[in-house]
């Protein structure tokens, strides 16, 4: 599957977003390793914070369908206009520990609601120096 035609997933999964709050449609589609495939839209509901991140929606699909150790790459689009939709913060953190899972550096495709741009990039360019599963190896002082 080329970039486009994940990216093309991610833009079918956002349509189905539900967003009646912000307006702000992201979709999210998720490609495993072997070549399979889940897709996440934003859930939004009136009490603001208890809405889902296309990302986690997708995520969450991935972790139940193959698993997160086994994501090889992750198409995000959002929003109707030129702008490119990246991953929140939080959503990010979520990527991160896949990727530390799976000790990938998952690259992470970035589209425009319009669909003229698509940037590419590693979640490790997306939260420099994170803080994941890694980190909790670090061996206790005796």
């Amino acid at each position: 599957m080329t970039d486009e035609q994940l990216m093309g997933l991610a833009r079918k999964a956002a349509a189905r977003a539900y967003a009646p709050y912000s307006d702000f449609q992201v979709g999210c589609a998720i490609e495993s390793v072997d070549g399979e495939l889940v897709t996440g839209a934003n859930m939004e509901n009136v009490c603001y914070r208890l809405g889902i991140c296309a990302e986690q929606s997708a995520l969450s699909a991935a972790q139940h369908r193959f698993g997160l150790d086994r994501i090889a790459r992750i198409a995000v689009a959002g929003g109707t206009g030129e702008v490119v939709c990246t991953p929140c913060g939080g959503c990010r953190q979520a990527i991160l520990e896949a990727a530390q899972l799976s000790g990938r550096d998952i690259p992470v495709l970035c589209g425009s609601g319009d669909g003229a741009t698509l940037e590419r990039h590693g979640i490790s360019d997306l939260i420099p120096h994170g803080f994941g599963p890694a980190n909790l190896d670090d061996p206790r002082p005796a």
